[in-house]
């Protein structure tokens, strides 16, 4: 639905007009963090924009949903592309109308550079919150980033110097996730609250929140879970599934790969079940660094679409030697990684009962991720916020 229309000339407003669009629900939680800071340091700010249920919550108001972008790789986003096109269009036409002072493209780069060009063709401000993976990948892109976006927002501490070798405008604003999570997860609180014993040895199992990744890695982590429990039987399987038919695709898979072993499935609650586990088998993405910040020992995989990873390996496409955050973060292998055909069954279920039966690889584990999050944890959303007033005041 479209939003009213507030005066063409934003010198003619009371209060700033901001516009956000998000991707899917990690982008909906950093989008609901800095739309709370906002709020409370512009009174009477106006949100609008793509939004989830957390950014709504917070006051934003949703021209559409923000799992509409929920799509990743080639295969998926060519399936999907004339119902993206068509939403860019129609966003692009609404927020012409509205001239938000500021428009902020929270992750969903794919989607949001192409819509910040058009933004800032028009006179707006713009800035891209979530740097695209461009040091990891395609490094090509990293100049018309540069023309879309006034103002790159990185979550990684190493990512502002490669922007500034392209001249571009970066800073490092922590990561909102760092603030939310206590630097030791109440284990036994999260346990008591799921239903689980004190001393069950809990496997968390978190297949991803898009379709497209959920349908490539459920078969492989549901049958890492029946190789698992066939080695150490008594293990309990707990899976946060993020809504009803990812957790019907998700059970059919278990159904078939692990028959006989109960699983424990909640809708949401990841960061309960991640307090209340062991070990976690997680596919790479937001995740995983919310695996890190609760200090669990985990195992990550990944599986692209397979004419997408054809193009990244043959044509060289990729520039980096690990792809999932704790591994980036700590610039060396802390966690096992599997991409691609690599993450079989055996070896997912291998590299978890490595875990289990290493109990001594713990402790230098959790200092290295101890170290992580006190370097993230620096006001991520109010820093966010920063980068956007000082551009209301341009």
């Amino acid at each position: 639905m479209a939003a009213t229309v507030p005066p063409a000339d934003p010198a003619a407003r009371s209060a700033p007009v901001i516009a956000l669009v998000a991707g899917e629900a990690s982008g909906d939680n950093l989008g609901a963090a800095l739309i709370e800071v906002l709020r409370a340091r512009l009174p009477g700010v106006r949100i609008v924009g793509v939004a989830g249920p957390r950014m709504r919550a917070a006051g934003c108001e949703a021209l559409a949903d923000a799992e509409e972008l929920a799509v990743m790789g080639l295969t998926e986003v060519l399936r999907h592309l004339p119902r993206l096109l068509k939403l860019r269009r129609r966003l692009v036409a609404e927020l012409t109308q509205l001239r938000p002072d500021v428009f902020v493209g929270i992750d969903a780069p794919e989607f949001n550079l192409g819509l910040a060009a058009r933004m800032k063709a028009r006179g707006m401000r713009t800035v891209q919150y979530v740097s695209p993976q461009v040091w990891a990948w395609r490094q090509g892109r990293v100049r018309g980033i540069g023309e879309a976006c006034d103002r790159i927002l990185c979550l990684l501490p190493f990512e502002p110097a490669f922007y500034e070798r392209h001249g571009i405008a970066a800073r490092f604003v922590g990561h909102p996730l760092a603030d939310q999570f206590p630097m030791r997860p109440d284990r036994d609180a999260a346990r008591a609250a799921l239903g689980l014993g004190a001393t069950d040895t809990v496997v968390a199992v978190l297949p991803g929140s898009r379709k497209g990744e959920v349908s490539r890695l459920a078969e492989p982590f549901a049958g890492a879970a029946g190789w698992l429990a066939a080695r150490r039987p008594g293990l309990r399987f707990v899976a946060p599934l993020v809504n009803a038919a990812v957790r019907t695709r998700f059970e059919s898979a278990w159904a078939s790969e692990a028959p006989g072993v109960p699983l424990h499935g909640v809708e949401g609650r990841s960061r309960e079940v991640l307090a209340a586990a062991d070990v976690v088998l997680v596919a790479s993405g937001t995740a995983t660094l919310e695996t890190l910040l609760s200090k669990r020992p985990m195992v990550v995989a990944y599986r692209l679409g397979a004419v997408t990873a054809f193009l990244l390996q043959r044509l060289g496409l990729v520039k980096v030697q690990h792809f999932s955050q704790p591994n980036l973060l700590s610039g060396r292998e802390v966690v096992p990684e599997f991409f691609q055909a690599a993450a079989t069954p055996e070896a997912l279920g291998a590299a978890l009962l490595g875990w289990l039966d290493s109990p001594e690889r713990l402790p230098p584990l959790q200092a290295a991720f101890d170290e992580i999050h006190e370097r993230l944890r620096c006001g991520g959303a109010e820093l966010a916020a920063d980068a956007v007033i000082e551009l209301l005041a341009r």
